[in-house]
């Protein structure tokens, strides 16, 4: 999904909160900059309604729940003063969360406890996923167990995994449509032929 800038000034986190509840876009929030984040393309929608569409299947009779891109998720350190600006406010494309959902406040619109986050790349922020915002993912999102890109251009998903010391691996690429992706957190799997059911790469 394409972001951007639309605000200079630094803003804390309360005054972002209180746009964003008001706002009838999606803004993403990073150390005080606002972003607004523009529609996806066809391919990213079909990807993302098939990855969700299959994990909601297999989850239905267990603990964890999927949440679509309209769920925002907070990577950041806790506000501890009123003009805070330091965090990441963000809508993850997918995420999968187990047991009991923990909320940032009473408004239960920002979870903090995902166990699964799955993004699907855009090309103008493929970086910044990768980068700046994996890095806030893993560092701060302690239930956090597994991370999925998937390409938008080609059949691709990378499978990241926290080990039992605290460090993330690259557990797999997935390029090959007869190999099956295993989630062993949330016990579901993934292949690339229903990922990339009705896309059409040029």
């Amino acid at each position: 999904m394409n972001i951007a800038q639309i605000q200079y000034p630094l803003y804390t986190i309360s005054e972002y909160l209180t746009l964003e509840r008001r706002s009838e876009e999606r803004h993403e929030y990073l150390d005080g900059l606002i972003y607004a984040m523009a529609g996806e393309s066809s391919d990213h929608g079909e990807i993302c309604t098939n990855v969700a569409g299959e994990l909601y299947t297999q989850l239905r009779s267990k603990p964890c729940r999927v949440r679509s891109k309209d769920t925002k998720v907070c990577s950041g350190p806790i506000p501890n003063t009123p003009r805070f600006t330091k965090g990441l406010y963000s809508y993850p494309d997918i995420l999968v969360a187990c047991g009991n959902l923990k909320f940032h406040d009473v408004y239960k619109d920002i979870l903090l406890n995902p166990t699964v986050i799955i993004e699907v790349l855009s090309p103008t922020t493929e970086a910044y996923d990768r980068g700046e915002k994996f890095l806030r993912y893993r560092t701060y999102l302690t239930s956090l167990q597994d991370c999925l890109v998937i390409a938008q251009n080609r059949p691709l998903i990378e499978h990241f995994t926290k080990q039992d010391n605290g460090q993330w691996l690259l557990a797999a690429t997935i390029t090959d449509y007869k190999t099956d992706l295993y989630l062993k957190s949330i016990d579901c799997v993934l292949n690339l032929t229903n990922t990339y059911a009705r896309v059409e790469f040029l």
